[in-house]
């Protein structure tokens, strides 16, 4: 994967020709992009103790050592699939005592490059690479049979391999698709989209358009209507472009490359949409119903529907927010919960699990009360013991939260307060 330095400098040579090409009043506009990518940490359960979570809940680990572990599904029986992307396989995890934590693993597929999304209907485990769907048989005994391929040819994943899946209300099979840049106008015109297909991939079709990353979404369990959360363009600030959480309908677009939040036209785009304006473009496109800090990087999505939590959190929407790399005050590093009313509309964000992102340690001093040398200032930079990927809902209601630069299940229970 495109490291965040390495965006950054594409972003900051581009810099000079779409400046040039934006229109009169539309300028100035810099593109500015600060790197401040926290410092990894490695595990350690003491920093267990970091973690806030609102009363009454109990942030615990399930799994751990599990290297790049990403998306996770929850069989009836409990048992646990998680995909794990630079190995290319899926594991199947097991808590045979019931105490919360998994006390056995195997691999039950492996050799798919690029794997990341995992969805579980029925006996069958749906598997999404970066060019691929496949579908494999579940066992008996829990393994999986061979993996089919069902789809071979998604388009180049360029900036954004990680494709995920789902089967949708309808019956349908419904595919992420990520684009392949920043912010260009891409060639595939199955790029940034979310494709929809029949359950063995036939019949593919562009469900909804415009969707830079989306790669968590998900049903409203009462209302029926489809959530997914998009990640903005790199390069515009610390502050733009927001984290969109959008409803996504079929045949609408999303204003990715030429918009971002409410419509904003998106003035370091130096391309015009076909046969008219950015700002009449954006007029027609669909805005967020909710948005978020920018950066922050929303992956993981899910509805919650057990009962383990208490009553006010059944149907919220739970979301990991991965983390920036490219905010000067670092956003992210938790997981938040989307507030919905009576009437199945979301409201409101708030933290649920919080702590994965630690300050900086305060300025050194030098006799005389002035700051340590600038090369001693690396060492100040914030740090982090982890970053969130997939969610899931164990089979006794707790949540899970994968982690995949530590390989970290962690479980989140209520206990009461």
């Amino acid at each position: 994967m495109t490291s965040p330095l390495a965006v950054l400098a594409g972003l900051i040579v581009a810099a000079p020709a779409v400046l040039a090409q934006l229109p009169p009043g539309d300028g100035p506009h810099p593109l500015t992009g600060a790197v401040v990518d926290p410092t990894p940490v490695p595990f350690d359960e003491r920093l267990l103790s970091r973690l806030t979570v609102p009363p009454g809940f109990k942030v615990s680990v399930y799994a751990r050592d599990l290297q790049n572990v990403r998306w996770l599904q929850v069989a009836p029986n409990g048992d646990v699939y998680a995909s794990r992307r630079e190995q290319g396989d899926v594991l199947l995890l097991r808590d045979t005592d019931g105490n919360g934590v998994a006390d056995e693993r195997k691999t039950v597929a492996q050799n798919i490059k690029w794997l990341n999304g995992l969805y579980l209907h029925g006996r069958q485990l749906y598997l999404a690479s970066d060019r691929k769907v496949l579908v494999a048989d579940v066992q008996p005994d829990g393994g999986l049979g061979t993996p089919r391929v069902l789809i071979k040819d998604l388009p180049d994943a360029g900036q954004h391999p990680n494709r995920t899946l789902a089967i949708g209300p309808d019956g349908l099979l419904y595919i992420t698709v990520g684009s392949t840049c920043n912010n260009c106008r891409e060639t595939n015109a199955e790029s940034a989209t979310l494709l929809v297909a029949a359950p063995d991939g036939s019949a593919r079709d562009v469900y909804a358009r415009g969707l830079r990353n989306t790669i968590g979404f998900a049903w409203h369990p009462v209302t029926g209507a489809l959530y997914g959360f998009d990640h903005g363009s790199d390069g515009r600030g610390d502050d733009q472009p927001p984290e969109e959480l959008n409803r996504i309908d079929k045949h609408k677009h999303y204003g990715w490359p030429y918009c971002y939040g409410d419509r904003q036209v998106d003035r370091l785009q130096a391309n015009e949409p076909p046969h008219t304006t950015k700002a009449e473009f954006c007029l027609r496109t669909e805005p967020p119903v909710l948005t978020y800090t920018a950066h922050a990087a929303p992956l993981g999505l899910l509805f919650y529907t057990g009962s383990q939590f208490p009553a006010e959190y059944r149907h919220s929407a739970f979301v990991a927010m991965r983390g920036s790399w490219n905010r000067a005050a670092p956003s992210g590093y938790k997981v938040v919960r989307v507030r919905f009313d009576n009437a199945g509309k979301p409201v409101g964000i708030d933290d649920f699990v919080s702590g994965w992102l630690m300050p900086p340690p305060a300025p050194l001093t030098q006799p005389g009360g002035s700051t340590a040398a600038d090369e001693h200032q690396e060492a100040r930079r914030p740090a982090r013991f982890g970053r969130l990927a997939g969610l899931a809902q164990a089979a006794d209601g707790s949540l899970l939260v994968a982690e995949d630069e530590n390989g970290v299940i962690y479980r989140v229970r209520y206990e009461g307060k």
